[in-house]
């Protein structure tokens, strides 16, 4: 650097900082959006104008298939599930976990998804992993028959190392108004119908993290338990079940529906039930999956306790006439789903109880 008299460095000689140089790269963004081009326009539905670039995504609502069109929108994110997936470093399928906790939030209004934005934080952006992670997304919203209508992708460099992310969202959909669903329609006899999950979708993760990746001899690579097949990667990145498309196709002959994420069975299936009925659940009508029991049993954790963070193999629980619950069985099979009725509706105080095996 170049010294005046007196033997000082010139300013006017140092080499201009640019937003690089902060640990923001223009470029890698620019690339990582040329990169999910495509697999956000295969979510495209025929109202979505327009395409990825511009300030806003671009919607065209049709009202008049519609008697009393009401929006629903709700916004969610993966959690610390998002920790698992940068530690195995598998980015893949954890945007379907995305899309599962908001479309699935909006279908308990019986609410159908019409589309969904996305927001991407890491620290340092690195396409390839941008690139995966939108995919993912992208292949919920297709599940779910919505449209992944925009997003952002932020670059946090000094908030957030290299390698760790954020993903969030919200989606927004349409039901008319006297076919929303809700407690207000549920009676004394009605089924509980469950929408079975084959693992942990997006909820306890601190807690199972805290047990598993701490459980002596247990690694990413390896299975759980003698036996499996499966590797704790495996299990603990299965993707969640979007169980939206199965709750619309039967949504004629329900009354409500509760979405089990964070608070498990007795948080979320209370949010069913008006104050004269209360939930009778029967604890042995569904097997729980195996990795359950192995953090029940890793972790010395007692049984409320499992069922007030996790889902136990319970993604979405429906509420339905009696006269209606094989239809519902039947449909809810038909597109796809394991399902199996796990209780029933009695007069109460709007609680949820636990009978059978092991309450």
């Amino acid at each position: 650097m170049a010294e005046d008299a007196g033997g000082r460095s010139t300013a006017g000689s140092r080499r201009p900082l640019t937003y690089a140089d902060s640990g923001v790269d223009i470029a890698a963004g620019d690339d990582a959006v040329d990169r999910i081009r495509s697999v956000v326009a295969s979510t495209a539905r025929p109202e979505v104008l327009g395409g990825i670039g511009g300030f806003g995504g671009m919607f065209s609502f049709d009202p008049s298939r519609y008697r009393s069109p009401v929006l629903v929108s709700s916004t969610d994110g993966v959690g610390t599930k998002a920790m698992v997936a940068a530690a195995a470093g598998r980015y893949e399928t954890i945007g379907i976990d995305l899309v599962a906790m908001c479309v699935d939030d909006i279908a308990c209004s019986g609410a159908e998804p019409l589309f969904l934005l996305d927001y991407l934080v890491v620290g340092k952006l690195e396409p390839d992993l941008a690139a995966a992670l939108v995919a993912g997304v992208a292949e919920g919203c297709r599940r779910a028959g919505c449209a992944l209508l925009g997003g952002e992708m932020a670059e946090h460099p000094g908030a957030m190392e290299p390698g760790q992310f954020d993903l969030a969202g919200f989606a927004v959909g349409v039901v008319e108004r006297d076919a929303i669903l809700g407690p207000d329609r549920v009676r004394p006899g009605d089924v509980l119908i469950g929408l079975l999950s084959p693992g942990l979708r997006s909820n306890g993760y601190s807690l199972a993290r805290r047990v598993l990746l701490e459980a002596p001899g247990l690694a990413f690579d390896r299975p759980v338990r003698p036996g499996s097949n499966r590797t704790l990667a495996d299990e603990l990145l299965e993707p969640s079940v979007i169980y939206a498309p199965g709750v619309l196709a039967a949504a004629s002959s329900l009354h409500a529906a509760a979405h089990i994420t964070g608070g498990g069975l007795p948080g979320n299936l209370v949010r069913a039930l008006p104050p004269g009925c209360d939930a009778v659940v029967e604890r042995h009508s569904w097997e729980v999956p195996a990795i359950f029991g192995d953090i029940a049993r890793l972790g010395a954790i007692d049984e409320d306790e499992m069922l007030r963070v996790f889902n136990l193999g319970v993604g979405m629980v429906l509420v339905v006439p009696d006269e209606h619950a094989g239809r519902v069985l039947e449909t809810v099979g038909e597109a796809g789903y394991r399902a199996a009725v796990i209780g029933a509706v009695v007069e109460g105080g709007g609680e949820v109880r636990f009978a059978g095996e092991g309450r």
